[in-house]
């Protein structure tokens, strides 16, 4: 056909053809205004707007050849600053400085940009009460040279403390309060309808954006492992439980059936993925019913399947165009395949990320579990606590740990063994005036929210294992305040890893003494404070409040005490007030073991005291008058 009168050709076909040269023609010349323009307005790259291919041809394209269009990758790319250009996390404001306008952290482009690097952003945001929690994310990711980063701030009070600490923030403008506003209440849902706003904000600027929750850590870099999935549109993580893929693919999709969990995912800044976003803000705005991880899995569910192709792990959804992957389990983990099932040790891969999932005793249980595994930063002070430290072995017979079936009746064997001498080490911590650091605890069973057969089918989940501790104790219930005249003066205490934290000061290890407890009469049991050989003192088991006091008010200045066990180390408080305030104390610190299957009221509490009620057996409520803490 000649192109040289494409005018003539036209007016001798029929009337169908006359339209499509006509498209064609004008898709040509819009075609080459863009390509002079995107020339010509390349150097002020910093204010133009970004320029969607598609949007640029859409606009006159015939609906086939739109389709056609969109079911290929279009994505917006954004102009970064050069690496070298990134100003450096930590970098604090000079001292004597005054604290810029407020509307200097109002969310732009411009402001996004500066912290770009490779065309990628990682994002996290939250209020004040989660400070910590952002100080760890931030410190893990710059420790890892990860440092094209920003934390949204929802209060100005957290905006202000991240700026004086070189932190890179912006304000979301959400004037929310400072305080932990807890799981399922509708501010935590308004957090949920921030994040989407967020990224529907910051998808148009044309950059990739690794989106995160607060209450996550990186342990490794994760941005190349992103980069390996080029195609994808969204990369998500899951609550999947059981395994799909034994190495570091993306996880199967067609066996991946649990929720798509929201708190780590990447976005590229694609037509698909705009358009999700979007749809996704819409959604919840409409509703501030729908939970926000809720309304992202109804949407990206309306279609899933086919496989992009035969070796990404992608799989088209959404739309039908959107190209999503799920991060593997196992190295992008939750709270279960982490910490119950250490499902990335099982399998032998480093893991990247740690969301703090499938937990209990809110944000102080999450706290607790990052301490527990050693990957959350807390300031010098933590580890070395006024009044030293309190410590023991826990010296399980081996036939509590593997003997017999794993059942109910051997589960609570076990935990009730370890809360006798938890129950012991409290009582002395606060009468030496110390912080109980708390021993591994063994478990047997998993816990859940709902009926299971002991541990979840199809996990890696261990026999027995080292449960955290919100599986037997309200973490969170032990940190809170009471009056002292009802209840006692506080217990501190500290993680079962605290000792053999890196950031625990050598000082404090040097000081260490050694308790034995041993048999009164028995040789070289006496009441002394004096020590053996190798530092080693000799203490009678079943002593008085009296003997305790008197024989360590010697030692007060050893930073850490262990005994070598608790079983019968004390005969309990000669004062029966205090005795009694004690006792309504620790009866609130135990939880509730869930659930027994097919039933109505399928949980079990813990009793601290189980040992003094005769015939005590792990058995659910059986009225509704039953379902109480003990008493």
């Amino acid at each position: 056909m000649a192109w040289n009168n494409p005018v003539k050709e036209m007016a001798n076909s029929k009337p169908l053809f006359l339209t499509i040269y006509a498209t064609v023609i004008i898709g040509i010349l819009v075609s080459s205004l863009y390509v002079f323009s995107a020339v010509f307005s390349g150097s002020n790259s910093f204010s133009s707007p970004f320029v969607s291919t598609s949007a640029s041809i859409g606009e006159v394209s015939s609906p086939s050849f739109n389709e056609a269009f969109n079911s290929s990758r279009q994505v917006v790319v954004g102009i970064a600053p050069n690496s070298a250009s990134l100003e450096p996390v930590w970098k604090a404001p000079s001292p004597g400085s005054k604290m810029p306008p407020l509307e200097t952290f109002r969310l732009t482009k411009e402001l996004v940009q500066q912290r770009v690097k490779d065309n990628v952003v990682v994002v996290t945001f939250g209020n004040f009460a989660f400070m910590d929690f952002i100080l760890t994310w931030v410190k893990h990711l710059s420790d890892m040279g990860v440092d094209n980063l920003l934390v949204g701030a929802m209060d100005t009070k957290l905006l202000e403390a991240l700026y004086w600490k070189g932190v890179p923030v912006f304000d979301m403008g959400s004037h929310m309060s400072t305080i932990d506003v807890g799981w399922g209440t509708p501010t935590f849902h308004k957090m949920g309808r921030e994040k989407v706003i967020l990224i529907d904000s910051i998808l148009p600027y044309g950059f990739e954006l690794l989106m995160c929750d607060t209450d996550m850590v990186w342990l490794k870099n994760p941005l190349p492992y992103f980069a390996r999935f080029p195609e994808a549109d969204v990369l998500t993580s899951t609550d999947q439980t059981s395994v799909t893929v034994v190495d570091d693919k993306l996880d199967d999709w067609k066996q991946a059936g649990a929720a798509y969990n929201i708190g780590i995912f990447h976005w590229r800044p694609s037509v698909s993925s705009m358009k999700l976003a979007k749809e996704w803000k819409e959604m919840l705005l409409a509703d501030d019913k729908i939970w926000d991880q809720n309304g992202f899995n109804e949407l990206v569910h309306r279609q899933l399947g086919p496989s992009v192709d035969e070796e990404s792990g992608l799989v088209y959804a959404y739309d039908g165009n959107l190209k999503l992957g799920l991060l593997p389990a196992s190295i992008f983990c939750s709270g279960h395949t982490y910490f119950v099932q250490a499902m990335y040790q099982q399998l032998r891969l480093q893991p990247y990320a740690v969301h703090t999932t499938f937990q209990f005793a809110g944000t102080e249980g999450k706290r607790h579990r990052l301490r527990e595994a050693m990957v959350f930063y807390d300031p010098p002070e933590y580890y070395d606590t006024p009044g030293g430290l309190l410590t023991f072995k826990p010296n399980i017979p081996k036939s509590l740990l593997l003997d017999g079936q794993h059942n109910l009746e051997s589960h609570f064997a076990l935990v009730n063994y370890q809360i006798k001498q938890i129950r012991t080490a409290l009582a002395i911590a606060t009468l030496l005036g110390r912080t109980l650091v708390m021993p591994p605890l063994w478990c047997r069973l998993d816990r859940l929210w709902f009926g299971h057969p002991g541990v979840l089918p199809n996990t890696l989940t261990r026999q027995p294992f080292i449960c955290p501790l919100d599986h037997v104790f309200e973490v969170n219930v032990m940190l809170k305040e009471f009056p002292e005249k009802e209840l006692g003066p506080g217990i501190n205490f500290r993680e079962y890893s605290f000792i053999e934290n890196p950031s625990m000061p050598q000082k404090v290890k040097d000081s260490w003494l050694d308790v034995h407890l041993c048999q009164e009469g028995s040789r070289g049991c006496e009441i002394s404070n004096s020590t053996n050989q190798v530092g080693k003192l000799n203490f009678p088991k079943r002593s008085t409040e009296e003997t305790f006091k008197t024989i360590f008010a010697s030692f007060k200045d050893v930073k850490i005490i262990q005994f070598s066990s608790m079983q019968d180390a004390f005969l309990g408080f000669s004062d029966k007030t205090r005795e009694e305030r004690f006792r309504q104390r620790v009866k609130r610190y135990s939880g509730i073991w869930c659930c027994v299957e097919n039933k109505t009221r399928g949980h079990i509490y813990y009793d601290m005291y189980w040992d003094e009620k005769p015939g005590w057996k792990p058995i659910p409520p059986q009225t509704p008058e039953e379902d109480h803490p003990p008493l």
